[in-house]
């Protein structure tokens, strides 16, 4: 997925071994990631995507900037968030810990390759983690006449 506001801007889907820079797109108030071989092209990543960083992750307190905040993680998974609200950032990585960060909040040039992509039949991250719940399998009723 790539956020909302980053539709205007020319994209495609990650693949696995992608090199990937964290950037500020033309025309757009939303940093994502793109390519290091594309830099103009949004690299769109799917619920579930895991990324390797070269170095532990940094990234500011907000979008406008402010504290950078750093994290003592170098592997993340992409999920999305704030899906309740349609002009919020959605992008955002998780950390084994638990933390997250929107990706628009990390700061620009930090490198990370795609290490693996959700399988096809995965179930796309919700913003509390929550799993389907099972079906419910009524007993077989049987009559006897």
């Amino acid at each position: 997925m790539c956020d909302y506001s980053l539709h205007g801007v020319a994209s495609r889907p990650a693949k696995v071994g992608d090199k990937l820079v964290s950037s500020g797109f033309r025309n757009s108030i939303t940093r994502g990631f793109s390519a290091s071989d594309e830099p103009g092209v949004a690299v769109c990543l799917l619920p579930g995507t895991e990324l390797a960083f070269e170095s532990n992750v940094e990234g500011y307190a907000t979008s406008q900037g402010g504290t950078i905040k750093k994290f003592e993680q170098t592997v993340a998974r992409f999920r999305q968030v704030n899906l309740d609200n349609p002009v919020a950032h959605h992008d955002a990585l998780e950390f084994p810990g638990g933390e997250i960060i929107l990706v628009t909040n990390l700061c620009e040039g930090q490198r990370a390759t795609v290490l693996q992509l959700p399988s096809s039949g995965q179930r796309a991250y919700t913003e509390h983690h929550e799993a389907a719940p099972a079906p419910v399998q009524e007993p077989m009723v049987t009559s006897r006449s």
